[in-house]
């Protein structure tokens, strides 16, 4: 079998299971619905029961959708940094992004209690916690470009980004220290990612960002490959390097920024995800890494929140520990199964 057509046998292997996927997301939880009957309900706006139907169409299929987009907007920005900074490690949040988020949050929730009752109110809602952290992200992405226009080498962004993440986790430390239980209870959840907590306006806000972020990547393809083999020879093949440097570092912000400000921060899926497509794939060819990652990401993000909530119980497991749970030894197994394939 020739390159293309496993290409596309694989990708029609993905699409699929992303399909398939989405519908088993939707019929597991505490009431299993069978597949069929969420089909119907998707179809047709109605299935065999009417609480069925209102479980689908208000709690199930908004998570769903969360799901994929995460999937989708962590594991291209993952990529993008990868080869950005040509380092296997770097992740979404090497910009900081992450740290610069909790910062803004821990502030409202920890220092709420130093502010006005009405103002501590709003602060504490949904809407305020999705302010605060988009604030915080905000904050840290115009430190980080500002900082990288007066830095010629790529590595030291890398830098002042983890330096960024170790300030503002210091921050967050001291404020942790003088908190009250409940306090350090409501940050700790927000810190362990919730995927179920969006209206339908606020994930039409998400879906925006991660539109944005997904086009600005797409423009950034063919530049990308040239950078697999350095800067230099990026700029001999006449790629503007700065200007494709800051469309990568903004879309990279867009889209782990929004993520962080609406339902936390997940780990993994953008660290690991593009590793996954690699190995699978077996090409550096961003062309095909882009849509391959991409769909990985909603594949891998699907299975964890499937597993979050255990079938036939009311228990939902944190998913920012189930993504690195099931992720991290999937990697580590797609490895040695290579090592072993070059051996």
């Amino acid at each position: 079998m020739n390159a293309t057509n496993k290409n596309t046998l694989l990708f029609s292997i993905l699409i699929i299971g992303v399909v398939f996927l989405f519908l088993l997301n939707i019929s597991l939880g505490s009431i299993n619905i069978p597949i069929k009957d969420v089909y119907t309900s998707l179809l047709h706006g109605s299935c065999s029961k009417e609480s069925w139907n209102y479980i689908i169409l208000n709690y199930r299929l908004p998570k769903a959708i969360v799901a994929i987009l995460i999937g989708i907007g962590l594991s291209v920005s993952g990529l993008l940094m990868q080869t950005l900074f040509r380092n296997p490690l770097a992740g979404p949040y090497v910009l900081g992004l992450s740290s610069g988020a909790s910062l803004g949050v821990a502030i409202v929730i920890l220092g709420a209690s130093l502010l006005p009752i009405s103002l501590s109110e709003f602060f504490l809602s949904s809407l305020g916690i999705i302010i605060a952290s988009s604030l915080g992200s905000f904050f840290v992405l115009i430190s980080v470009l500002v900082i990288a226009k007066r830095l010629r080498d790529t590595m030291a962004i890398l830098i002042v980004g983890l330096m960024f993440g170790s300030l503002t986790s210091a921050i967050v430390g001291c404020l942790t220290y003088f908190s009250s239980a409940e306090q350090l209870q409501k940050f700790t959840f927000w810190s362990l990612g919730n995927l179920g907590n969006l209206t339908w306006n606020s994930i039409a806000i998400l879906c925006f960002c991660v539109v944005l972020g997904l086009v600005l990547s797409v423009f950034s393809i063919k530049p990308l490959n040239a950078l697999l083999l350095g800067e230099n020879y990026a700029r001999s093949l006449g790629i503007n390097y700065k200007k494709t440097k800051y469309i990568i570092l903004f879309a990279t912000s867009i889209l782990a920024g929004s993520i962080t400000a609406f339902v936390g921060p997940i780990a993994f899926i953008g660290l690991a995800v593009p590793h996954i497509a690699k190995l699978v794939f077996q090409t550096s060819n961003h062309k095909i890494l882009f849509w391959s990652t991409l769909l990985f990401g909603a594949i891998i993000m699907l299975i964890c929140d499937s597993i979050t909530q255990i079938p036939g119980t009311e228990i939902i497991l944190p998913i920012n520990a189930i993504t690195s749970i099931f992720g991290a030894p999937i990697v580590i197994w797609l490895l040695v199964s290579k090592r072993k394939m070059m051996a």
